[in-house]
Order: structure tokens, then sequence, then C-alpha cells
């Protein structure tokens, strides 16, 4: 199989760019790297320090409404942050903003706490489970090919590590 090596960008339609880059940047400490108009909607390209890309997308024509998970479609965008004291001072830096969230719910697969950007856009921030950790969560019915390919990620992550 080809080799995928991670997520390129996520590109969000929102209800207003200039907003919604303004809190990306405020909130998310992203920097905005390209602003484009074309015919019928205007993207902006914001850029993090670790390197990821998001995208926002506003059409002259989109419809009402705010984001609703539970229509087809994203349903939520996590980022992945190192351990739970990370995890506390983005708590800490959502208060400060002054972003409501859910804080720090303990989840079957870690910790987790969620936000929502202007646009009612459901964000999380995740304590992302070790190989080891996830191979414990699995119950029994769960796949046999998930159950393998994390041995042979845990595999791999020792030989690099011993």
């Amino acid at each position: 199989m080809p080799e995928i090596k991670g997520f390129s960008h996520i590109q969000l339609t929102v209800s207003n760019c200039d907003r919604a880059s303004r809190w990306w940047q405020d909130v998310m400490g992203f920097t905005e790297v390209i602003r484009y108009r074309r015919d019928t909607w205007e993207a902006v390209s914001l850029l993090h320090p670790n390197g990821m890309t998001v995208g926002l997308m506003e059409y002259d024509l989109s419809t009402d409404g705010q984001f609703d998970e539970r229509r087809i479609g994203l349903d939520h965008l996590s980022f992945v942050v190192g351990d739970r004291d990370e995890l506390r001072g983005w708590v800490t830096h959502l208060d400060a903003k002054g972003v409501q969230h859910s804080g720090i719910n303990d989840t079957d697969f870690g910790p987790v706490v969620a936000f929502r950007d202007p646009d009612n856009i459901q964000l999380e921030f995740f304590v992302h489970p070790r190989v080891d950790q996830l191979i414990d969560i699995l119950a029994e019915e769960n796949s046999g090919e998930a159950r393998r390919m994390l041995d042979e990620a845990e595999l791999g992550s020792r030989t690099q590590t011993g």
C-alpha cells in the first residue's frame, strides 16, 4: 500500500473569514499567510508554528445557520497535545481568551478538552494514548486488523527506542 505521511491541511467553511482568521490567530496561535478572493468565495490560509495548516473558506452564497456536527460531514477537529499538563495549559489559555470549553474530560481513549470556534465548529485538544495503551483499550470484539497494526506499531517503536 502507498504511504500516507499525515494530513496536509483542513479547510473549514466559515461565515466570516476576517472574524475566523482573527480567532485562529488569537486563540490558537496561527499566522495568516495567504488571503485571496475569487468570483464567489474568499479564502485564508493559516500556518501554525508546528507546521499545521488550516484553511478558511467564506462563500458568497453560503447557507444560513451555524455548524452542526449532527449533519453529514465534519464532526469535529481534534489537536493532539503532549500530556495532561499541556491540556491544563490550554484550559488556562482558553479561559484567558474567554473561550467556553468542557474542562478536562477523561474518555475511554484519553483526556480531552472540547470547545468551539466562532462558527460553532467543535474543536478539541486531546492527549493521544501511546500504542501500548491503545492495545490495552481495544476490546476483544475490535477489529483483528486494527490490533495487528497496533502490535506492529508498538514493535516498531520499541525497535527505534531500544
